[in-house]
């Protein structure tokens, strides 16, 4: 496969790819998602096929470990325009799911392609964190 092109930023950093992809996609790493209780996926292979298609940030606890692992596909500046919304992924834990993805961004993403079928059964409505306590109070019980 063809190595993405990388994008100058200032400074002359280049940032491997930034370029082409026109949104942005989150992959949860924490307590549950990329580690060990997730078996029989490659954690650190899944990240970096996407890191090397997309443009990728790598979270903390999403708060979502029932649905591990976990994978946020951001819109771009022009789906977020034409009112898409991120859409949330879980139960990533195929390879071919991550090639879905990866097809998916490069056709535009959120607001500028359609949801691939197969990726709409990996599709979920995220809890709202109703504005009070974080999890890590809720944890503590404060």
């Amino acid at each position: 496969m063809p190595e993405s092109p990388a994008e100058e930023v200032p400074g002359g950093v280049a940032v491997r790819g930034a370029g082409p992809a026109p949104c942005r996609v989150v992959v949860c790493r924490d307590c549950c998602c990329g580690t060990a209780k997730v078996t029989g996926v490659d954690h650190a292979a899944q990240t970096a096929r996407l890191e090397a298609e997309v443009p990728v940030r790598v979270s903390a606890c999403l708060d979502v470990c029932e649905q591990a692992n976990v994978v946020v596909v951001q819109p771009s500046a022009a789906g977020r325009a034409a009112g898409a919304r991120p859409v949330w992924l879980g139960l990533v834990n195929d390879p071919d799911a991550i090639e879905d993805v990866i097809g998916w961004v490069h056709a535009g993403g959120p607001g500028a392609a359609p949801l691939p079928d197969v990726l709409d059964l990996y599709t979920f409505t995220p809890p709202r964190l109703g504005g009070t306590a974080s999890r890590d109070a809720r944890r503590v019980g404060t």
